[in-house]
């Protein structure tokens, strides 16, 4: 090699080495431009990668690989690695398979030593095997879902990538209109999208840099593979984008980008219309088999568990664990698959990652002077919610200061013993029996309703204001865009059509927003860029929108180009939007139907029939208290011998009410109310996940308004139902039978 040549690569080795760093610090990340070194998404990645916590699901299935190496079929192997990939989770398929059978495992041996205990500490009876058996049951069940963890994981993440698929596109082809750069234009989207997407395109990246791809497109290419069998028009989009590229014309090229925007747009509505479609049946099924059967099987459920003969105590748990354990897993469970054949939708935008000074917002501020006091509304809502919880818990206090009276013509709380005489304190007692047991339960899952609700109230209600107002502004702004692109048009100068604009749109958001750029331009002399994003006094911090901040980027970068640029991109911005609104409400009246039903099963049906279950399972209780109580004190008339049998025939009929058998309507109110909880969250979770896709906060703000709506009528309902049956009880002479 000549001389000088060596010269050369000697002397820029040196340089080379000189600039690489062993660590990558924050300056390195926030500093970084395209032309140096590795690129800013490689190193975002990077730290997002190896800075990022294990969570506790990882931590189990690593620690469960070394105690025992379980390997799954050659099938769910290939299955599972693509889907721990997806999700990007520190773990391979053996520490999957390996946590589900030691879980097993664990339970089934603990199965065995509560049947072991239980009869071995006092009397055999088959029902003692009743909890065992159903744990055992439960453990072989739940193999297979707790091996399949990685897949629930990897479909939220793919509902959460797919809902900003649109933007993903909408921003490469804004770009890419007057850049015609794939790389620019994949950075430009990853800026605005957010993760887990941006995360997924960083990746594009890092497999470049770690020399796994030599370019762009083979990187990108691998990347969409992984979504063919998920969202095949995405990757249609994609290679549309790339295909214009290659176009010489500055028309075709960009009629290209335009024809991968609407493969997306009709793609989205087309599945749309199938899913909703399909809808119907799966949430009919999920109403009727996880919400509507349980709670009508309540009123025959105390009939049926007082004929088994098995102690209350062992019945409470057994319905415990069914409807508030098993039920609602089961629910949510089917509701997770539902949405994991969701489409792509359009994702919102968390307002903290845009303008993490909004976060404080989430707190209760109470201003002192010129101070700020914030307090965080847990110890709010805990505070209130256990005060009003505990008010469900005073029967068993009652009790244990030995305080009773006359309520609807029996004991208020109503203890009694096996024979079904009121029973003292210091005596082997059951219950509580008493109408004013199941009444004053009532306040405890409303004591939970309302502590939730007013958590999620407070740490919502300004936020949710603001993501309102910004909702308006993006309905608008559109048409705002199309006005500025035809005044830029005209050569009117960028900063004086932005007040124009304002001027003619007065008092509607859009106005209020050019109105502000172009204050802060007049008034504090500031450039275009420095007045809409400058963090202290820019105009788009007040509304913290990922389209409005993109569509503002994209004026900016165009200003440079000159006007007629700036011009056709602002309307075809206004056009793409207007598309992406038209599409949207589109597919929400599609699901509307579904949504609707799903919405009156937790504001109407489930509180009103649960509340009704309640107040008919406390009477037939009250019924079969009074009849055993009846039975078994001899107060039936004996006659002559000839009566013998039928005073047998009633012994026989005593056997089957005893009371220690009887499962006291108080624990019954109390788990159908946490079971309504339950219901109530979980379908607001999958009303939300279906209409907007995955939306913290508008999901938070809803679980307030339904907890609040659901539980005060279940209140109400199981209230007024309760004293109404008692009163017919308590009018029943059952000494005259």
């Amino acid at each position: 090699m000549p001389k000088d040549v060596d010269d050369i690569l000697a002397k820029y080795k040196e340089k080379l080495e000189s600039k690489v760093k062993s660590e990558i610090s924050p300056q390195a990340i926030e500093n970084y431009r395209p032309s140096k070194g590795s690129s800013k998404e490689y190193l975002l990645f990077k730290k997002e990668l190896t800075s990022r916590k294990r969570s506790a699901y990882e931590n189990l299935c690593n620690s469960s690989e070394r105690l025992i190496k379980i390997k799954p079929k050659e099938k769910d192997y290939i299955k599972l690695k693509k889907n721990i990939d997806t999700c990007h989770l520190n773990i391979n398929p053996e520490g999957a398979a390996s946590f589900a059978t030691l879980t097993v495992i664990i339970l089934v041996f603990l199965s065995l030593l509560i049947g072991a205990v239980s009869i071995l500490t006092s009397d055999f009876t088959i029902g003692k095997l009743l909890i065992p058996l159903i744990l055992i049951l439960i453990s072989v069940l739940i193999l297979k879902p707790l091996t399949n963890i990685p897949i629930y994981i990897a479909n939220k993440w793919r509902l959460r990538a797919s809902n900003q698929m649109v933007l993903c596109i909408l921003y490469i082809v804004m770009f890419m209109r007057h850049t015609s750069n794939l790389e620019h234009g994949l950075r430009f989207a990853i800026e605005h999208i957010g993760n887990p997407l941006a995360l997924d395109l960083r990746k594009v990246f890092w497999d470049i840099q770690t020399g796994k791809y030599s370019t762009l497109k083979k990187s990108l290419d691998a990347y969409l593979i992984s979504w063919r069998d998920y969202n095949l028009e995405f990757v249609e989009s994609f290679h549309l984008i790339e295909g214009s590229l290659y176009e010489k014309a500055e028309e075709r090229r960009v009629n290209v980008l335009e024809k991968a925007l609407d493969v997306m747009l009709d793609g989205t509505y087309e599945k749309m219309l199938h899913y909703a479609q399909e809808l119907k049946n799966p949430i009919t099924v999920l109403h009727m088999l996880g919400i509507i059967l349980p709670i009508l099987g309540l009123v025959i459920l105390p009939l049926f568990g007082s004929l088994i003969e098995t102690a209350a105590g062992i019945k409470i748990f057994a319905l415990f664990l069914g409807y508030n354990i098993i039920l609602p897993f089961v629910v949510y469970i089917i509701g997770n698959n539902i949405l994991a054949k969701r489409p792509t939708g359009f994702s919102e935008s968390n307002l903290m990652e845009k303008n993490p000074e909004l976060s404080k917002y989430q707190n209760l501020i109470i201003n002192l002077g010129k101070r700020e006091l914030q307090i965080n509304p847990f110890w709010i809502s805990l505070i209130l919610g256990f005060t009003i919880a505990i008010i469900g818990v005073f029967p068993l206090l009652l009790h244990f200061s030995g305080v009773d009276f006359q309520f609807l013509g029996s004991n208020f709380i109503d203890y009694r013993l096996e024979g079904g005489q009121p029973c003292a304190l210091g005596e082997t007692c059951y219950g509580p029996f008493g109408a004013g047991a199941v009444l004053l339960s009532l306040f405890f899952p409303l004591g939970i309703a309302i502590g939730i609700a007013l958590y999620y109230k407070i740490r919502t209600r300004k936020l949710i204001i603001l993501r309102n107002e910004t909702k308006k502004l993006e309905l608008e702004f559109s048409g705002g865009l199309f006005q500025l692109g035809n005044r830029v048009g005209d050569n009117i100068p960028m900063e004086v059509a932005f007040g124009e604009v304002g001027e003619s749109m007065k008092g509607t958001p859009t106005g209020n927003f050019f109105s502000k750029v172009y204050n802060n331009i007049k008034k504090i002399g500031t450039s275009l860029d420095q007045a809409i994003f400058n963090k202290d006094y820019g105009a788009i911090w007040y509304y913290p929108s990922s389209l409005i901040e993109t569509s503002m980027k994209v004026v900016v970068e165009t200003t440079k180009k000159g006007p007629e640029i700036v011009s056709r991109s602002l309307i075809s911005i206004s056009t793409y939007v207007n598309r992406i609104h038209q599409v949207n409400e589109r597919v929400k009246d599609l699901l509307s139907e579904v949504i609707s039903s799903m919405k009156s099963q937790i504001s109407f049906l489930t509180p009103i029939i649960a509340g009704i279950v309640v107040g008919i399972t406390a009477m037939i209780v009250n019924i079969l208290g009074k009849l055993s109580s009846l039975l078994s004190g001899g107060s039936l008339t004996q006659g002559a011998d000839s009566a013998n049998t039928q005073v047998a025939n009633l012994g026989a009929i005593v056997s089957l009410f005893d009371i220690p058998n009887i499962i006291p309507s108080y624990y019954l109110q109390l788990i159908v109310g946490v079971y309504v909880i339950q219901m109530t969250i979980i379908l607001t979770f999958l009303v939300n996940s279906i209409e907007n896709g995955v939306d913290k906060l508008n999901e938070k703000h809803r679980i307030s308004k339904n907890l609040l709506t659901s539980l005060g009528l279940y209140f109400i309902v199981a209230l007024v139902v309760t004293l109404i049956f008692n009163l017919l009880v308590s009018s029943i002479k059952f000494g005259s039978i």
